[in-house]
């Protein structure tokens, strides 16, 4: 019988990763987690309150497909007190996880041949989601020259009509920013070209020389992703959000009542809690930030010299091209030799990413200091 090539994806190599980790350590050997892209600590003790208190009092069944009035009005405040910008609650669609808001995304603004241009080093699973859609991902090489983010420039030399774009910032893997004049340059670039613009900003609040530049506060024509994973350790919950614009709002609806029926109740009741639990979650910024400072200093004495910029997020993305010419095989041996996991960087980039590896700096600060040690003595 058929299977549709819709399936034809790429696996995302990390999870092979988290799978011979998962075997070192049940042979009962320790393993050091530098390649998972999620906080180790639980959600706030907030969240875990209200969590109880919504199964022990509330139905938890179907939600409007688009969220709960409470939790998109308290989202919507969240822009107010964190940005300083007024987002009207209509606006804000609640989502299974971003990965649900960029599904719908791509559903409400692209048809099967569009065409949308994405920065490579990159995270996989937007490829890998456009392609299942019939919808043609166009990589753009992007280098230390341009901090690893694409530019109006950058864009002016890909061949043919592009009808999107999609940036991160803070990126995966880099950490790079796109900063407020770069960012209303991409803008003003798209709105020209008649490009629709998604920015994926779930990894804001984690940010380590200032905060992000919300493309919210610039454009209302742009669509905005967020996520309660990364800032708010709520990976599991499976909760994100996106701002729509106005145009997309009846299509991106319609969409999620069909795909989704509604983003999950208990989550929902749960993530209302979370903005009020700011002081918290900024103690696992401070953490990341000392980890950062950690492998910035120490990468450098292992021989790992060029490193993207890691303005946010939690990962530092190194080129190890000195080292080796295959980081796949690099973070094998690594794994097996120190106990050191790591993500190899062709999961990014599938031309360039055997010369380059993400390590994850979201865990335990001694467990950071230790895998430090142990690879600068390997190394050296």
């Amino acid at each position: 019988m058929k299977v549709s090539k819709r399936g034809a994806v790429p696996p995302f190599y990390v999870m092979e990763v988290m799978k011979a980790a998962a075997a070192r350590e049940a042979a009962g050997r320790k393993v050091l987690h530098l390649e998972v892209g999620q906080p180790a600590t639980q959600a706030p003790a907030g969240v875990l309150r209200a969590a109880t208190e919504a199964l022990q009092t509330q139905r938890l069944g179907y939600t409007d497909a688009l969220g709960m009035p409470e939790l998109r009005a308290r989202i919507a405040r969240h822009y107010r007190d964190f940005y300083g910008i007024r987002v009207a609650p209509e606006r804000i669609a609640v989502t299974t996880g971003s990965s649900g808001a960029f599904l719908l995304a791509f559903l409400a603004s692209m048809d099967a041949g569009d065409r949308i241009a994405l920065g490579e080093p990159g995270y996989p699973a937007y490829r890998n989601i456009l392609t299942s859609l019939d919808i043609e991902a166009v990589g753009v090489p992007v280098g230390p020259e341009t901090r690893f983010q694409p530019t109006p420039e950058v864009l002016a030399g890909v061949d043919g009509n592009l009808d999107a774009l999609l940036v991160a910032s803070p990126a995966n893997p880099t950490g790079t920013m796109i900063d407020t004049e770069a960012m209303r340059a991409l803008i003003s670039y798209c709105d020209g070209n008649r490009m629709r613009l998604i920015v994926d900003e779930i990894y804001h609040g984690i940010t380590y020389g200032g905060p992000a530049v919300s493309a919210a506060s610039l454009s209302d024509r742009v669509i905005v992703i967020n996520s309660f994973s990364k800032y708010f350790s709520m990976t599991g919950w499976r909760l994100g959000w996106m701002i729509v614009p106005e145009d997309l709002h009846r299509s991106v609806e319609c969409l999620a009542q069909n795909h989704f029926i509604s983003p999950p109740a208990h989550s929902q009741a749960a993530a209302i809690a979370a903005f009020d639990c700011i002081d918290e979650v900024e103690e696992n910024v401070a953490r990341y930030a000392r980890n950062r400072e950690i492998l910035l200093r120490e990468l450098p004495k292992a021989g790992l010299t060029r490193l993207a910029p890691a303005d946010g997020a939690f990962y530092i993305y190194a080129d190890v091209s000195d080292v080796t010419d295959d980081s796949v095989v690099f973070c094998q041996r690594m794994l097996a030799e120190t106990g050191i996991a790591a993500t190899p960087g062709i999961d990014f980039d599938p031309a360039r990413g055997h010369h380059f590896v993400r390590f994850s700096f979201a865990g335990a600060t001694a467990e950071i200091e230790e895998a430090a040690s142990l690879l600068r003595n390997w190394l050296n």
